[in-house]
């Protein structure tokens, strides 16, 4: 009889002050501590006879393909299997360092810092994976109050969590993969600390079980109808609700999974990029919503100071954190990155790597895009498999896919796409048929 080994460890990865964060163009200055720290977390399913399948999950806003590629190989390494059986995957928190990475896309440049890339794989590859037996259980469970669509509260937006739990032969639980679609954006600009946000704080609420994170299609979704400030004490509300949901499910009975260690099929799918607007067109689309920008910060500095919860008085920055202050900033962000991308030399086409883990009734759909809700949705139901979770910002990083209404409203995600519309169709179809042969 196949035995099914875990091994599994969250190693804290956390870079030194004084290097640059990443997620907002908005962000000025370097990293002064730390708020809490970023891990990298290993959790490794196989047998005796069988490589299995290595999840490397990191508080971070991307992991390129060039990271993924080192990173995959020094988990490899650790665990003694070959790097195409590691799946690594960045939980797009907004307060990770620039460095890791580098420039990921046009509309935040950034340099790869070669110290703080060698620091972490050094970690990784030292990793002690001791594996032992364990069951394997599938939940999941419905989280109402961590995110919902951003751009309308009652957008799409798949609220459920998946969970895989893994327990002992003595009934204890040693890990979770969990995974939730919900931007990490609790922290804003200001914050110059590291963070792996809300899903640091859920992992901490989980504890001692090791808990991998995998993001979902969270491209259009986000904390911004639901958090109730930016500071420490909302991440841990946000990540205790996400924690408290998971123990509820695991309190219940689960649906038992094989002892057989998951497989994992990859491809390539290689799509056409864009036609970007001229340079001056898009210069031209900044200028008018920044004209649109101005004019309702004027309007909430007219109407006096606002006291936040912790006693400072905002005028403008109020109106920007406010949801619809928000779009509005978050549309001449991708104004102006649009126009980023037209001086920018793009190539005419990007190569995708795809997976898909499968682990009885359970498929994992892994992608290097942040899709829309409304994708992930379409690929659950596309799937043949019994149970599905569309997992993005995995195994590299090519920016977001955005659906019809939002390219026809000029969304900030669809300013700043690689993809028109008929080729997000490609990359739906195209993974389809792949995860269902």
């Amino acid at each position: 009889m196949t035995e099914l080994l875990l091994a599994a460890t969250s190693l804290d990865v956390t870079p030194p002050p004084g290097h640059r964060l990443d997620g907002y163009s908005a962000r000025a200055g370097v990293a002064t501590g730390t708020a809490d720290p970023l891990c990298a977390t290993l959790i490794w399913l196989s047998s005796v006879d069988d490589p299995g399948v290595l999840w490397l999950t990191l508080d971070s806003i991307a992991v390129s393909s060039a990271l993924s590629c080192e990173l995959a190989e020094a988990a490899g390494t650790a665990a003694g299997i070959p790097p195409s059986h590691v799946v690594v995957s960045a939980s797009h928190t907004h307060s990770g360092p620039a460095g890791w990475t580098g420039e990921i896309h046009p509309v935040i440049p950034a340099e790869q810092e070669r110290s703080l890339v060698d620091a972490l794989v050094g970690v990784v590859r030292s990793a002690e994976l001791e594996r032992q037996p364990v069951t394997a259980s599938w939940r999941s469970v419905e989280v109402i109050g961590v995110g919902t669509n951003r751009h309308r509260r009652n957008g799409p937006h798949d609220n459920t969590a998946g969970i895989l739990a893994l327990h002992s032969l003595s009934g204890s639980l040693e890990a979770v993969l969990l995974d939730f679609a919900c931007h990490p954006t609790t922290y804003g600009p200001e914050n110059l600390r590291y963070s792996a946000d809300w899903p640091g704080a859920a992992r901490a609420a989980l504890a001692p079980a090791v808990v991998g994170f995998l993001q979902g299609a969270a491209g259009d979704v986000s904390p911004r109808f639901t958090r109730q400030g930016r500071g420490a004490a909302e991440v841990t509300r946000l990540g205790s609700l996400l924690a408290g949901r998971v123990r509820e499910a695991l309190a219940g009975p689960g649906l038992d999974l094989p002892q057989s260690p998951p497989k994992i099929r990859r491809t390539t799918l290689t799509l056409p990029v864009r036609n970007i607007p001229p340079a001056d067109e898009s210069e031209k689309l900044a200028t008018a919503v920044e004209k649109v920008v101005t004019a309702g910060e004027h309007a909430a500095t007219a109407s006096g100071p606002t006291t936040t919860a912790s006693g400072a008085t905002t005028t403008a920055q109020a109106a920007a954190d406010d949801p619809s202050g928000r779009i509005s900033q978050t549309r001449l962000d991708g104004a102006r990155g649009q126009a980023l991308m037209a001086a920018a030399t793009l190539p005419p086409t990007l190569d995708l790597p795809v997976s898909a883990v499968t682990m009885g009734d359970v498929c994992w759909i892994n992608l290097p895009v942040e899709l829309f809700a409304v994708h992930g949705a379409c690929l659950q139901s596309d799937s043949t498999h019994p149970i599905t979770r569309v997992i993005g910002y995995t195994d590299g990083y090519y920016g977001y896919v955005v659906d019809p209404s939002a390219a026809e409203a000029g969304t900030y995600e669809a300013l700043i796409t690689f993809f028109d519309q008929p080729t997000t169709n490609q990359l739906l179809t195209e993974t389809a048929t792949f995860v269902n042969q």
